[in-house]
């Protein structure tokens, strides 16, 4: 008979769960290498019961990495059955069609046992620095694109497999930085394991199974609920990605079927896949239409397979968004952190108010940086370059995060410390955000110097970058205008069109503009005083202040002229 529990122990106990995968997320932050992992917490730490189901995750996830853990999770159960685990076992896995997406994201899973079984598997993902291959969008088949690792055991009942360890650090650029990572993944495993042990002790449950399935139920219930309230319906979009050095689209579309408290997302008629690294595995698709739904319709209830349960996906096999082996994927976050957007713009007619509008962040850039140093010593280092999300109803869109990746901006600085480049600047760009009566959040410029003295790096600097935004804007909703593209300038030359594979030679300055944010309803519509306080803050000039918003300011004052404001809004209304 399943065990019961009544709601105050339901919430004690779900709430530790979430803690001790917390614990384990903090061991990464105090031991992992690479600055990607360290600093821009490009990883995902999870619980799962004993039968490979997702029980919680920690509080902050990567949605990709989640979702991909998700799926595969069970299926590693199914290869390696809990009757086939021992104590002290630790699978690695970086197959991106069983888990999240491309070879970059190495999956770290560990039985737990507890009185001589296992009752939880615990995993970690982790965007590795480099998998060895031809970075960033250069491969034209996955395995061109890296290490591809199986579901090997990398220890075997607390013997580390020094074979399979040695297979992968001579595979890739910066072996102290993956090994280092790897061990980092092994520890977060380790204090999961001992967390969840020392739980069941205190609180004498000799499993998790029910207790996971009571928090799936009532997730599932929760997520059931709010889908109710969409009125039943089908709801579509259609968007256009560039393809970098081509002159034809990829198309993504998607019709969202709402039918009580179910949803089919179907994605028939979407592009075939292509010869480079843009496409999206199953899983990929599957994350971000989750992740999209779950924060327009449930945003505050922990997350956990329950929140998965009502929604069905529908992507046709060998299209851009549902790959087949061995398609390229190494940059599937290109189009994949799209499908969120695609899912809010379908929806927005029926959640106005629960949706964003486009983000310059979404397809953002990804920038990878490596080379040799005037010593001879390869350094790799990965960036990103965020520009602004999109407004809400109510909103201005934030500056510069990492949406819907989740991941964090690090400090510039960071780069002078892991790689021999200079830091030159950093700042928000004035007049990017998309106009509305609720403002795109900004675009930003970040810049860095190759030196050209005795430390300058062996030439060149190789420069990949992994993003769109090049060709079509962020949109806006409800009236609200576009944001601004992306733009990047190494020396004297100019990459609008897209930028793959590019040098740096010393003394090169390495600039990027960031895409930013579409608006939010009408710009005539904003309050003159958010105005106001925007051209303060030299978020918009003087000028744009008048020819997007309608919205006059004294330049010696900086205060709004009401009477002319009237007039002028008044005048641009009449010429719409």
């Amino acid at each position: 008979m399943a065990q019961k529990f009544d709601p105050v122990t339901l919430e004690i106990l779900w709430r530790r769960l979430i803690s001790l995968v917390d614990e384990a997320d903090a061991a990464v932050g105090r031991t992992a290498f690479s600055a990607l992992i360290r600093d821009a917490h490009d990883y995902t730490c999870a619980l799962f019961n004993s039968k490979g189901t997702l029980v919680c995750q920690s509080t902050y996830v990567t949605p990709g990495q989640l979702g991909g853990m998700t799926r595969g999770l069970k299926q590693t159960c199914t290869i390696f059955p809990r009757e086939a685990c021992k104590p002290g076992d630790v699978f690695l896995v970086n197959d991106p069609w069983m888990f999240a997406g491309h070879l970059n994201d190495i999956c770290a899973i560990a039985p737990i046992f507890y009185q001589g079984k296992v009752v939880a598997f615990t995993a970690t993902t982790f965007h590795h620095d480099d998998i060895g291959g031809r970075p960033g969008t250069l491969g034209r088949d996955v395995i061109e694109e890296g290490l591809f690792l199986p579901l090997v055991k990398l220890y075997d009942g607390g013997v580390l497999n020094q074979a399979l360890m040695d297979v992968i650090l001579k595979n890739v650029r910066v072996p102290e930085n993956v090994e280092g990572d790897i061990r980092s993944q092994v520890t977060a495993c380790h204090v999961c394991s001992e967390k969840l042990i020392m739980m069941m002790d205190e609180t004498s449950l000799d499993s998790i199974d029910d207790l996971s399935e009571e928090i799936n139920r009532l997730t599932e219930r929760s997520m059931r609920d709010a889908i109710e309230k969409v009125p039943d319906g089908t709801y579509r979009a259609t968007r256009l990605v560039e393809q970098l050095g081509k002159e034809e689209d990829i198309k993504i579309q998607v019709a969202i079927e709402v039918n009580g408290s179910n949803v089919i997302a179907d994605f028939d008629g979407s592009s075939p896949q292509v010869d480079w690294g843009v496409n999206i595995v199953y899983n990929f698709t599957y994350a971000y239409v989750h992740f999209a739904l779950k924060t327009a319709l449930d945003p505050h209830t922990p997350n956990n397979e329950g929140s998965t349960r009502p929604v069905i996906l529908k992507a046709p096999e060998g299209s851009i968004v549902n790959c087949t082996y061995p398609a390229a994927v190494a940059a599937r976050t290109t189009p994949g952190h799209l499908i969120t957007e695609i899912i809010y713009e379908a929806l927005a007619p029926a959640l106005p108010d629960r949706v964003l509008a486009n983000s310059g962040t979404s397809g953002g850039i990804q920038c990878l940086l490596y080379g040799r140093r005037h010593t001879g010593k390869q350094f790799v280092f990965n960036l990103f370059v965020m520009g602004g999300l999109g407004a809400k109803s109510s909103v201005d869109g934030n500056t510069s995060l990492v949406f819907p990746g989740n991941a964090s901006n690090m400090p510039l600085e960071i780069v002078e410390s892991d790689t021999p480049l200079i830091a030159v600047k950093k700042e928000m760009i004035c007049d990017s955000g998309g106009p509305g009566k609720m403002r795109g959040g900004l675009a930003k410029e970040v810049a860095w110097k190759v030196p050209d003295d005795e430390y300058a790096p062996i030439p060149p600097v190789r420069i990949v970058s992994m993003g769109g935004r090049f060709k079509y804007p962020a949109k806006g909703l409800f009236g609200g205008k576009p944001g601004t593209r992306f733009v990047a300038i190494i020396g004297d030359k100019v990459y609008d069109k897209g930028i793959a594979d590019e040098n740096a030679y010393p003394g090169d300055i390495i600039r990027y503009y960031s895409a930013s944010g579409g608006g939010y309803g009408d710009p005539l519509e904003r309050d003159p005083e958010k105005v106001e306080e925007d051209v303060i803050n030299e978020y918009v000039s003087l000028e744009k202040a008048k020819e997007d918003y309608g919205v006059v300011i004294d330049p010696k004052t900086m205060k709004v002229d009401v009477a002319a404001t009237e007039k002028l809004r008044e005048s641009l209304k009449q010429t719409k």
